[in-house]
């Protein structure tokens, strides 16, 4: 496959000060390029700015009053070029070939609309599944952080205080666009209530207790 199609990635933040820089210099470190990145800060009043603008020539900023993580990763997507995108949370691990592993899967999945993984969450590994259109109006199993064709991203409902994610992918899958699976734990996210986006405790437990039953 050749890497010439821009990939944007998206990083809303909020009082990321103790995990921005780890989250920028493992995007910095995907071996897929080209890639734009967009920060947007959702009204952090700690140092998240200072360290951001040490980036500023790698990144583009965009600052905004505390507005909630749909309306970041809205705004953010306004500022991007590229043919996919990333929704990518600032306190998230990724591996150096989680971008390329999802280009290539799209690439060859010229009707899914977006690709989603495995991923690890705190001390859990969720292993997730193939694609399930029934499973998904059910339960939400698939992450914010997975890369969606430009043209499809249909935007974050700004209405919502909790599950944004879900309600995006359903939606989707009500025009019609479907997700596919990459069986690799790509990104690992910690298990905590602060920041901008955390995997639902009740998703959380729901999966966890499915693991245990098996």
């Amino acid at each position: 496959m050749i890497n010439d199609k821009l990939v944007s990635i998206v990083v809303p933040c909020f009082q990321a000060e103790h995990t921005i820089i780890e989250t920028l210099d493992d995007i910095f470190n995907q071996k897929y390029q080209p890639l734009e990145v967009i920060v947007v800060n959702d009204g952090s009043t700690d140092k998240t700015q200072l360290l951001l603008n040490e980036y500023h020539k790698k990144i583009s900023i965009l600052n905004q009053e505390n507005k909630g993580a749909a309306a970041a990763r809205n705004n953010g997507f306004k500022k991007t070029h590229g043919t996919y995108i990333l929704f990518c949370d600032s306190d998230v691990k990724l591996k150096p070939h989680m971008v390329s592993a999802m280009v290539s899967t799209l690439e060859k999945n010229p009707k899914a609309s977006y690709c989603y993984s495995s991923f690890v969450f705190g001390l859990h590994t969720f292993d997730l599944f193939p694609f399930d259109a029934d499973k998904l109006r059910k339960e939400n199993y698939i992450s914010t952080m997975s890369l969606i064709r430009r043209e499809h991203f249909i935007g974050f409902d700004e209405s919502l205080k909790r599950f944004q994610d879900w309600d995006l992918w359903r939606r989707m899958l009500d025009r019609g666009y479907q997700g596919v699976w990459y069986p690799e734990r790509l990104f690992s996210a910690p298990m905590h209530r602060k920041g901008i986006s955390k995997f639902s405790l009740k998703t959380f437990f729901t999966i966890l207790k499915r693991k245990i039953l098996k």
